[in-house]
């Protein structure tokens, strides 16, 4: 295993493969961070910490709930009708979108932290940018919400599309820059 180490090291020295190294590491902690978590929470319902993860869900949906709501009017002058202890926001061409744990925004908050937990780099530097991570990736979450607002409003028969394959691949997305800007400014050079 040392041999298949070493080889493969020298290789990544001789053909300068840092870049192609990183985007593996980084693809191999956000995947593996994933499949974990959606094991974690789909079958073992958040063991041993489940009490704590549902509150922290309920937390955060409620943020996100009444954050979208006052975007959406506030912003995008869109007008609706609440639902609030159900969290469903309703608008005039008979759409909606209920806010529910799924929506809180916490999967990728979470990911992001433990990709930045476990990637090298000075922790001087962590200890701001992964808070200031934390909001980017909240505010994407916003972002998603009131895009799906604006979907349920306009072309509804588009919104599982812009669901499932636009704006819930945008926080990978996001999450993938901030890593960028990781590596490329605070980490420093691994050769």
């Amino acid at each position: 295993m040392k041999k298949l180490y070493e080889s493969v090291d020298k290789c990544i020295k001789k053909y300068k493969l840092y870049v192609l190294r990183d985007v593996l590491i980084f693809a191999i902690i956000i995947l593996s961070v994933h499949f974990s978590y959606r094991y974690w929470a789909n079958k073992t319902r958040y063991w041993p910490i489940t009490e704590q993860m549902n509150m922290s869900h309920e937390v955060m949906s409620q943020l996100v709930y009444d954050q979208s709501i006052w975007l959406i009017i506030h912003v995008l002058h869109i007008p609706v009708t609440a639902d609030d202890e159900l969290r469903i926001i309703y608008f005039q061409n008979t759409g909606f979108l209920g806010i529910n744990h799924s929506c809180s925004g916490l999967k990728p908050i979470l990911q992001f932290v433990l990709l930045m937990l476990i990637f090298p780099g000075p922790w001087k530097h962590k200890a701001w940018f992964i808070p200031m991570g934390i909001v980017i990736v909240h505010f994407t979450n916003l972002f998603r919400i009131t895009g799906l607002a604006v979907v349920t409003i306009t072309i509804p028969q588009h919104w599982d599309f812009a669901h499932d394959n636009v704006f819930r691949p945008f926080f990978y997305v996001v999450i993938f820059f901030l890593w960028v800007l990781w590596v490329e400014r605070f980490r420093p050079r691994l050769s």
